[in-house]
């Protein structure tokens, strides 16, 4: 099949019949519901990039079985030009939605990419697996899937789960095998875009004590969405009307975030990626090195979110003529110095990418490391920005239907600002209630603080991983300097 376009993505999606519930509702159709269609359609517009004219070629390289253009998330980069041609082509999919479609595909793209080339590191487990990786990525390639994935176990037992142990009445668990499979019974946490992806990856775990009595929790696998005894089931729908004027942000890119259950679930053993090994799962991340080239498309979406929310911020000032008092101008300006940091930790890992031990050209981790722990700062105190640079303009937004009502002249005339008449003012600060105070914003802060899992253990583990020692040894070589 190679690169989809749209209509072929939204066509996968209806033959999918994944089970999918909002409340007591089963979707049967998710580009048809009102609750998911924006954000399918949304979808849809990044798969049609691939074959626009004019950005194909960004979109796009042949591939290496039939020579047929597939989506350029998919490369392996074996050189910088690689890894730049791909930083362009996911910096064209993240500025179509401002940064807030955190899950497009590419993120899960370049993770099998980077086992397929890691497949040395699933033998160690079962040879079956490191061909099972490779296939998989080629499966996916060629057939431009979109992914969703889940990592973490429910937790019904907080003091349990820090100690390694999963909550086992609840967590995701091996309890047959057979000829055809393993078969698996549980739930996983927090599968976002599940309802739109053709397939969903089942992270292993990676925080797993290394005892036998986790081996039935230690596991990775795919399988497509639409697998028999597999449910999603969705939180509250942040689309709330399909305005573009009232609801900007929430009617393109809600993205749904979903639990996902798993009742008897059989994984055909050439979807099986690791199996019953719990120090495997959580050496998998850092030794196939999946983490830097995942780290670097959460990089650029976090440059522009960033982009977006500055764009706003500079929009507000100037629209309300605001922008000459200093008070102003420096809340604008951190929200500069925060993009030229992403910029710069971003363009470290690309610029000092090596070849790793898998032959792959991956991005220098130690930026990537420092971007992803500071975003989830950066990004609330934005919002704030807006917020106070906006005041009661972020409430005094009648809906798009004032504008043909009989009310429509005082509209026009009372809330004209500086420089802009009333309606492009309610435009832009509907776009900004919805980055900053709607419930999609609430949404966004809130996925943004734990991208990546508790901020503390984040930091935990960048201080256990970074390399402290040259500092180290350069401290004490100047102690023992004698000039």
């Amino acid at each position: 099949m190679g690169a989809r376009t749209g209509s072929e993505y939204l066509e996968g999606l209806r033959q999918g019949n994944a089970e999918i519930w909002l409340g007591d509702e089963r979707i049967t159709d998710v580009t048809t519901h009102p609750a998911l269609q924006g954000c399918a359609r949304s979808m849809a517009a990044l798969y049609d990039m691939q074959h626009t004219e004019n950005l194909r070629d960004e979109m796009t390289y042949p591939s290496p079985t039939t020579g047929d253009p597939v989506g350029l998330s998919f490369i392996t980069p074996r050189t910088h030009e690689d890894l730049q041609k791909r930083s362009a082509m996911m910096f064209n999919w993240s500025r179509f939605s401002g940064g807030m479609l955190g899950r497009s595909s590419d993120y899960i793209n370049v993770e099998i990419m980077a086992a397929a080339a890691a497949a040395d590191f699933y033998n160690q487990n079962d040879p079956r697996f490191g061909e099972n990786a490779r296939n998989y990525y080629e499966y996916a390639r060629e057939n431009d899937l979109c992914m969703t994935h889940t990592l973490v176990n429910p937790q019904s037992n907080r003091a349990l789960t820090a100690s390694g142990h999963p909550s086992a009445d609840v967590a995701l668990r091996i309890v047959d095998e057979n000829a055809d499979g393993m078969v698996v019974r549980g739930a996983r946490i927090l599968a976002t875009l599940g309802p739109l992806a053709d397939e969903i990856m089942v992270f292993p775990s990676t925080v797993l004590k290394a005892a036998s009595d986790t081996n039935s929790f230690a596991f990775a696998f795919t399988i497509p969405c639409g697998t028999r005894g597999m449910k999603f089931i969705c939180r509250e729908s942040l689309a709330y009307g399909d305005s573009q004027v009232d609801h900007p942000l929430s009617s393109r890119f809600e993205e749904m975030d979903t639990i996902v259950v798993f009742d008897d679930v059989l994984v055909p053993w050439d979807r099986v990626f690791l199996k019953s090994d719990p120090n495997l799962c959580t050496r998998h991340f850092p030794e196939t090195g999946c983490l830097a080239h995942m780290a670097q498309q959460v990089a650029i979406k976090n440059v522009c979110k960033t982009e977006f929310v500055l764009g706003i911020a500079c929009s507000i000032a100037e629209a309300l003529g605001s922008n000459e008092f200093q008070h102003v101008q420096e809340k604008i300006a951190e929200c500069m110095v925060n993009l030229e940091v992403m910029k710069a930790c971003l363009r470290a890992s690309e610029a000092d990418a090596k070849i790793d031990k898998w032959g792959v050209m991956a991005p220098d981790r130690a930026p990537l490391d420092a971007a992803r722990n500071i975003f989830p700062k950066l990004y609330p105190r934005m919002i704030e920005i807006l917020q106070l640079l906006s005041a009661s303009s972020l409430m005094m937004i009648p809906p798009d239907s004032a504008m043909e009502s009989p009310i429509a002249e005082d509209i026009d005339r009372y809330l004209a600002v500086a420089n802009r008449d009333a309606r492009s003012r309610i435009k832009l600060f509907r776009l900004a209630w919805d980055v900053a105070c709607s419930a999609f914003a609430g949404r966004q802060v809130l996925y943004e603080r734990f991208f990546f899992g508790d901020p503390v253990r984040m930091m935990s583990v960048l201080y256990h991983t970074y390399d402290k020692q040259p500092l180290i040894d350069r401290v004490d070589a100047f102690l023992t300097r004698n000039n």
